[in-house]
């Protein structure tokens, strides 16, 4: 039976096409040290083409005495994913697991906790990368290095916190009552947006470390490509709807692609901006380099040739997605002025 210090809790997995690592995220869940009859687990499947839901189904035949639900999530996104698992649950609290995701097997525990312990509205942990092969241990590397992510403290920070956002999240279930879901628009960033509107209405967001669990990343460099431009272009819309969201280091790639843009226009036809130019890409190159070295000297230099390069993917992919952005959503702006 459920009782104040262990509520019932939901587990909402929000995935789509995760046919090759559902299995393992899943299993990560059900191996929680938490009273496995005090644990819903609501999968929300956006529509897979891949095998995601045989295994979601094998896995509640194979445990028939643990409550696993399919969600069908037709919008095929998280936020409608989130929202549609959210109106089925039946927890007090409520406890997201993404698909690529492998949870610690006290996270449900530790999460429960630091909501008792400290009257957060939202508790959450770091993000530990993984990365698979020698490109994905290095954005594994820069994705977790400030100069990659910039004060984004869940990617990288240690001891306790109370922050902006966080990785994944639990939250009382009231709190959806007080602020709402997910906004569906938000294809991407729809932590961020949520979490602002959170905190506009009074709420704080603790960051734990020991709230643990692993985050398989990207293992290509085209796939970080798109991640972060989707990221840098979703961000506008946050922008839009919530200024005061935003910091001064999420203009920073958007101000040196367009730097670096307009200087590679204006460097055949002047001298001053050729220059400017080449200053622009050799600042950034030196940065890179330096910020790659600290980040060897920890990790093993095998991996300095590789990381200037994340870093750039991660910075151009970012700023050109934003750029694209203020044009994507530019009549946007009119419903804010």
């Amino acid at each position: 039976m459920p009782t104040a210090d262990q509520p019932l809790v939901t587990v909402i997995m929000p995935v789509r096409n995760e046919g090759r690592f559902i299995d393992r995220s899943l299993d990560a869940v059900l191996a929680q040290d938490y009273p496995a009859e005090l644990v819903q687990v609501l999968v929300a499947d956006g529509r897979s083409t891949d095998n995601t839901r045989d295994v979601v189904r094998d896995s509640a035949l194979a445990h028939p005495e643990r409550r696993i639900e399919l969600v069908d999530n037709p919008g095929g996104i998280v936020p409608t994913g989130f929202n549609a698992a959210l109106a089925r649950a039946d927890g007090e609290v409520i406890v997201r697991v993404d698909g690529h995701t492998i949870v610690e097997p006290d996270y449900v525990r530790e999460c429960v906790a630091a909501l008792a312990r400290t009257g957060a509205d939202c508790v959450g942990g770091r993000m530990d990368k993984v990365g698979q092969g020698s490109i994905g241990e290095a954005i594994a590397l820069a994705t977790s290095s400030p100069f990659g992510v910039g004060n984004s403290h869940f990617h990288y920070a240690e001891g306790e916190r109370w922050v902006d956002n966080v990785y994944l999240g639990a939250w009382p279930r009231s709190v959806f009552d007080r602020v709402g879901p997910f906004d569906t628009e938000f294809v991407r960033n729809q932590d961020d947006e949520f979490s602002y509107r959170l905190r506009a209405a009074g709420g704080r967001i603790l960051l734990t470390e020991r709230i643990r669990s692993r985050y398989y990343n990207r293992a290509s460099l085209r796939a970080l490509f798109s991640q972060y431009r989707q990221y840098g272009t979703w961000k506008v819309r946050v922008l839009q709807e919530h200024p005061r969201q935003m910091s001064a280091r999420q203009f920073v790639p958007p101000a040196f692609v367009a730097a670096a843009a307009a200087g590679a226009a204006l460097a055949p036809l002047s001298r001053p901006a050729r220059r400017a130019w080449m200053g622009v890409l050799g600042g950034y190159a030196v940065a890179a380099v330096a910020a790659s070295g600290v980040v060897s000297r920890r990790a093993g230099w095998r991996h300095l040739p590789l990381l200037p390069v994340v870093f750039a993917t991660l910075h151009i992919s970012y700023g050109a997605g934003f750029l694209a952005g203020l044009v994507r959503f530019r009549k946007r702006w009119q419903r804010h002025g």
